[in-house]
């Protein structure tokens, strides 16, 4: 019986060398997330990448643009592999240089702190000379960019929460703007040890606050809550929020003390609340008629805000999303507004509900990881634009108050991570896949992302390497050590990126003469140094490493958010630029931007159910994280399989939407828009508010050879646009699209997700 680490949760393991024979939550775990049924049943699913393989059109023609995705692969060997990659790397470093060279790796392959991908790929890469990389991420684009302007650096916003604990004692009444979603509270970057979502929100139910959740699914809180459901339209929340503050102001609720010591700029935003500006008075009345709720409920919900200790949250969800600015922007307005930020149960709170590190305990000391070594290339590009980038080199935008122009890429090099799950227009990223010369992927499976390479590297699964983990603000360190061989003959990265770099003359340096386990303990034996200067004694490796999880020191059980701002912001500024909440901010102004200026506002979404577009796709399709998986991982899995729908990802409509089409529950249906389609299995359910139909990312990429517009198995991104949300954030725009759904006709076609691509014959 072995304990190891997944982003999702801890898991106790026995294995017989080969496969894991039983697989239990961790004993630790007070709500442990039935996701861990999905390791054992993938390990060795004919998903699996057995051995090195080399799209057959680049071995026959060499590197360059190709229609990528539907060609076949020849297996060959690790030499082989490794010495054409060595080679094709040295070309293009050779003649083009490292700002050709994209490190795509996105940072959610498996946990553990050594053979964490992204850090692997970019320590590799960088030993070449660097290259172009990305900024921010898909769930928290726009929230990188923008709260360092209003707030806060998100890192300090995320790790320095009010903790969960005193929300229980303190807050009086919650208001949720997109919800506390329990299935993404149940993940964090590198593990959680102990789920308490249900247990901190019961407790605080019991202590007698209540919940409001404003989300078109009544369902995005756990039950304990017992909330009160607010649905308004999707992509209106801005405009309620601005009714919201707009009585606050007008009823004399505003504490204007607080304003006036902690905050900058609101009187230009009153000016616009007020209707001076544009003379539009953005009151209930004006809301309702973009929200569809009514009027007294807006004015009952503010004057309640302002009657209790109120802690308002906005979840991740809502700046995914054309002009996710203005939301996220007037969350912290309304806080500011009602004069609470800094009080405990009070303030503002933004991904409770989002990821299971938000609301922790003060950690004390982050775990060991492997150094990445200096990027050579200054060159980046917002994560989100990556189709922009390879279909448009040269090509201008703006980025936060940058005029900045795509590179030139040649070389694609991702290891973890799968942008065709998280990317939006697949038909269009497809195509922009096609660009390079050529493009490499580290993958356990065959992933979409695996099938538009040219070159295909079988990495291992975590179970099947030694290594260490804890996730992101989480208080327990977990050895991991490899609980069965490799599948096939799958390698870890760190093994392949050694291999290179001996091929292209830097292995020594990449590799510092250790073995993985030699890494392991190096790394561990240092970060056991530095601890004990500060007077924090931890068992000696081998102690450590034969034991159970390692409990780390903790700086502080509970925090306040901005309490010392609060009591003194002179003394304790915030770092934005006026050292204050930027109500109105000077920097933003300063940009230009019409598409988010000085201060929040509401602006009209082109896809919304109150646009001329709804006309012709009049469904709100709201494209969520899944329940059963983590993003796409182990979509393949045991317990990922068990909700399909004939093989098909589930689609929820409400009652009165799936009666209007004549669909039942069981049926597959076409969903569908002028950028794209796919195929999903309905469920009818009122949990879905009227008008919307809600449909998780995360199935594996299955395109139509005939049309790529087509997924066959349910990926939403199949018609999600591909646009960011404003020239401030570039962020990802991918929880909201207008579409259509009908009853699928035709007989439904065969999935090739399940097993590996066309391979030639050996």
């Amino acid at each position: 019986m072995v304990t190891h680490l997944t982003h999702w949760g801890a898991f106790e393991a026995d294995s017989d060398g080969t496969r894991l024979t039983a697989v239990r939550p961790w004993r630790g775990d007070p709500e442990p997330t039935p996701l861990i049924e999905n390791v054992a049943s993938a390990q060795h699913h004919p998903a699996r990448i057995d051995q090195p393989y080399v799209r057959k059109g680049w071995l026959e023609h060499g590197p360059g643009p190709a229609a990528r995705g539907d060609d076949t692969f020849v297996p060959v060997s690790w030499d082989t592999v490794l010495d054409l990659l060595a080679g094709e790397l040295a070309r293009v470093y050779r003649e083009f240089g490292p700002q050709a060279v994209y490190g795509g790796s996105y940072g959610w392959a498996s946990a553990g702190r050594f053979h964490h991908a992204q850090s692997q790929v970019h320590r590799f890469l960088n030993g070449l000379g660097g290259y172009v990389s990305h900024r921010n991420s898909y769930s928290l684009g726009v929230s990188q960019v923008l709260m360092p302007h209003v707030l806060a650096d998100m890192g300090a916003l995320m790790a320095r929460a009010t903790t969960k604990s005193v929300l229980a004692r303190h807050s009086e009444l919650i208001v949720s703007f997109g919800g506390l979603s329990p299935k993404n509270s149940a993940v964090s970057p590198g593990g959680v040890s102990r789920h308490n979502t249900r247990g901190w929100i019961e407790t605080a139910q019991e202590n007698g606050c209540r919940f409001i959740t404003i989300s078109p699914l009544r369902d995005d809180i756990p039950a304990q809550a017992d909330a009160e459901w607010i649905a308004p339209r999707p992509g209106s929340d801005a405009a309620l929020m601005l009714a919201l503050a707009q009585v606050l102001d007008s009823e004399g609720l505003a504490d204007n003390d607080f304003l006036d010591t902690h905050a900058v700029g609101y009187p230009r935003f009153a000016q616009y609340l007020r209707g001076d500006v544009d003379g539009v008075v953005k009151d209930p009345e004006w809301a309702g008629q973009i929200t569809g709720i009514a009027a007294q409920r807006i004015r009952e919900l503010a004057r309640d805000m302002a009657a209790h200790r109120t802690m308002i949250t906005v979840s991740w969800s809502l700046q995914r999303a054309r002009y996710g600015e203005q939301p996220l922007w007037l969350g912290v307005v309304l806080a500011a507004m009602l004069g609470q930020i800094g009080l405990p149960g009070g303030g503002f709170g933004h991904g409770y509900g989002s990821a299971a590190n938000v609301g922790l305990a003060v950690r004390a000391t982050s775990p060991p990881r492997l150094p990445q070594g200096e990027n050579g290339v200054d060159d980046f590009i917002p994560v989100a634009r990556i189709a922009d980038m390879l279909l448009d080199p040269g090509a201008p935008y703006e980025y936060n108050g940058e005029h900045r122009v795509y590179p030139d890429i040649r070389l694609v090099y991702w290891a973890g991570g799968n942008p065709f799950h998280h990317h939006q227009n697949l038909a269009r990223l497809r195509s922009a896949f096609g660009r390079p010369d050529t493009v490499v992927v580290h993958d356990p499976f065959w992933s979409a992302t695996a099938r538009h390479a040219d070159i295909v590297l079988p990495s291992t699964m975590t179970i099947e390497r030694d290594d260490y983990g804890a996730g992101e603000g989480d208080r327990f360190f977990f050895p991991m050590p490899a609980l069965t061989a490799p599948h096939a003959d799958a390698r870890d990265d760190y093994w392949m990126f050694g291999e290179l770099a001996e091929r292209l003359g830097f292995g020594k340096e990449f590799t510092e003469g250790r073995t993985a386990t030699e890494w392991l303990c190096h790394l561990y034996d240092e970060w056991r140094a530095r601890l004990a200067e500060k007077g924090h004694e931890l068992p000696d490796f081998e102690a450590f490493w034969s034991g159970a999880a390692l409990e780390l020191p903790i700086e502080a059980e509970e925090h306040v958010a901005f309490a010392d701002f609060r009591a003194d912001p002179a003394a304790h500024p915030l770092s934005t630029p006026s050292g204050r909440i930027e109500i109105f901010s000077e920097t933003i102004a300063g940009f230009g931007y019409d598409d988010c200026p000085g201060h929040p506002v509401w602006l009209e979404p082109e896809e919304w159910l109150g646009s001329a577009r709804a006309a012709a796709f009049p469904i709100q399709l709201v494209a969520n994280q899944p329940r059963t998986k983590l993003h796409s991982q182990l979509d393949i899995g045991a317990h990922s399989q068990s909700t399909k729908v004939q093989g098909r990802e589930p689609v929820r409509l409400h009652p009165d939407e799936a009666a209007a089409r004549g669909l039942h529950t069981g049926d597959i249906v076409r969903i569908f828009n002028d950028r794209g389609s796919c195929l999903a299995g309905l469920l009818v359910d009122d949990a879905v508010r009227p008008g919307v139909a809600q449909l998780s990312t995360g199935a594996w990429y299955d395109p139509d050879p005939r049309d790529p517009s087509f997924c066959r198995h349910g990926n939403p991104n199949a018609v999600t646009a591909d646009r960011g949300s404003s020239r401030l954030s570039q962020g990802c725009t991918g929880q909201l699209s207008l579409v259509e759904i009908e009853r699928y006709t035709d007989s439904v076609p065969e999935l090739t997700v399940s097993g590996p691509p066309s391979i030639e014959p050996v």
